[in-house]
């Protein structure tokens, strides 16, 4: 039976015969140029569909095996981290850069968080979700890290997940500036890095207990 190909982002169908492949588009946010680009791929090599994922990606879906390593050539992007043990995708909302709701930068906050993190290899999946206002547009809240956009600034959530054991998370930290998010994370995701063993941060925390996380974490 076909298995994903980790290290081409291919990841196997249902046919088990072919391929479904998803470069990498931070934030959901593409130019006309790369747009065409993934569609030409896609008539080329005769993808049977494309599928725009929860992650904010485009996946060319039903590529056969021998057309992987050409389909990325003339695509020229890299891989969104759709599978493996790594950050996954930083899903972002309009934020104050085009929506009128927008209280926080979440576009460019979240830019700036997949830039640092994004494929980085961690003890487990990773999901990280930014919204710029309560609406949480980006699902914060069932995200490992989730920020919600506030009048006075970040609220910061840990621990959510929307998997096989749907959490919400907790709230670790409010009123946050941009640099005090990027400073906290850093230190989250370091802190989950050292010492968590092949588990959800949500599992790690309950794990440890919230009190002691939040404690090692804010000291």
């Amino acid at each position: 039976m076909s298995k994903d190909i980790l290290e081409k982002g291919a990841i196997v169908q249902r046919d088990k015969e072919t391929y479904a492949i998803a470069p990498h588009i931070a934030g959901g946010i593409i130019d006309p140029a790369g747009l065409r680009r993934i569609a030409d791929v896609a008539e080329k090599y005769n993808a049977k569909t494309l599928k725009i994922t929860s992650a904010q990606r485009i996946a060319i879906v039903g590529i056969d095996p021998k057309d992987i390593d050409d389909a990325w050539k003339d695509l020229g992007m890299k891989a969104g981290a759709a599978i493996g043990l790594c950050v996954r995708s930083i899903k972002i909302c309009p934020g104050t850069t085009f929506c009128k709701r927008g209280l926080q930068d979440s576009v460019g906050v979240g830019l700036k968080l997949d830039e640092l993190y994004h494929g980085m290899q961690l003890p487990w999946k990773f999901k990280i979700g930014v919204s710029g206002c309560a609406n949480s547009c980006a699902e914060p809240a069932v995200k490992d890290i989730g920020l919600i956009g506030m009048s006075k600034g970040w609220k910061l959530l840990v621990g959510g997940s929307s998997g096989v054991k749907p959490r919400l998370g907790q709230m670790l930290a409010e009123n946050l500036s941009d640099e005090e998010v990027f400073a906290l994370i850093d230190r989250i995701i370091k802190y989950y890095k050292d010492h968590a063993k092949k588990q959800r941060l949500g599992e790690f925390i309950d794990e440890i207990s919230f009190e002691k996380f939040k404690q090692d974490i804010l000291a």
